[in-house]
């Protein structure tokens, strides 16, 4: 009507099928294809060509959020934008140092959640959290911050281990296993943290403000033991995952040297943690 299609359909948010995505709340990703001729009885679908996309989408309104009264009594920090001014451009991603609050003994982080400006929701696309090693030093009262391309070499340090890696659709509070905290301040030697910023701004709209983050929720008496990350997989780059064109299935093999496998096969009292 009027040089437009519209197509409506629904299903459910969760179908049970493992070849189905569940709807969850927050960004969900689009793909979509269309041709320029109706199909008539009989007749095959055409290739569609160049006319295909994706776009993120929040299909899922924001009246429950998730509970987290459980967690009233236990001590909290943040690490979260002020007023950040997001560019109008289409993707931005923005970098900032955070210093963990300081502590005389080792306290447990037991759960974290998002925190999204509620007028943001579809603009953010995830969040990034990278432990700095623990010999980086910077100036407490200016940290640094700025966007990726012009920052990365200074912060390079602190991209040496992903502590926490939360995807907006999320959106829930993350609770740790009962018998693990993830260590801050007293006899940890990381202090300094880097929190990454993805910003899908489609509209390439302007003067728009967050200050989107995440809270830590915190325990003096420590459980049992100290949770960390590993992370495997290969190179986030073209190089890392190439997959050649008009094949059907292809596998790609990622190595490492025997002396971490080694590591890997040593008893320790580590606890794995999943956040997704």
């Amino acid at each position: 009507q009027n040089g437009w299609t519209a197509i409506e359909f629904k299903r459910k948010l969760d179908t049970c099928d493992t070849t189905d995505v569940p709807i969850n709340s927050g960004t969900n990703i689009l793909i979509f294809a269309y041709g320029l001729t109706d199909v008539r009885d009989g007749e095959d679908i055409q290739y569609h060509d160049e006319r295909s996309g994706s776009k993120l989408i929040p299909l899922l309104s924001y009246v429950n959020p998730p509970d987290d009264s459980k967690f009233n009594g236990p001590d909290t920090f943040e690490f979260r934008l002020n007023n950040y001014t997001v560019p109008p451009t289409d993707t931005t991603y923005y970098c900032k140092i955070f210093k963990i609050p300081t502590y005389v003994e080792k306290r447990h982080a037991i759960a974290h959640k998002m925190l999204i400006n509620d007028k943001n929701r579809g603009l953010i696309h995830h969040l990034l959290i990278y432990e700095c090693d623990s010999t980086s030093v910077f100036d407490d009262n200016n940290l640094p911050d700025g966007l990726y391309d012009t920052v990365y070499t200074y912060l390079e340090k602190c991209a040496s281990n992903i502590e926490l890696f939360i995807y907006y659709t999320i959106l829930k509070m993350v609770k740790f296993p009962e018998e693990a905290g993830y260590p801050v301040s007293g006899d940890f030697p990381v202090k300094y943290y880097l929190l990454q910023m993805h910003y899908d701004n489609q509209n390439l709209s302007s003067n728009i403000i967050d200050s989107s983050g995440t809270r830590f929720y915190l325990i003096a008496k420590l459980r049992e033991n100290d949770l960390g990350y590993l992370t495997f997989g290969n190179e986030s780059a073209l190089i890392g995952i190439a997959i050649p064109p008009n094949t059907d299935r292809f596998i790609i093999d990622t190595y490492c040297t025997a002396n971490f496998t080694q590591i890997l096969l040593t008893p320790s009292n580590d606890v794995a943690n999943n956040p997704s």
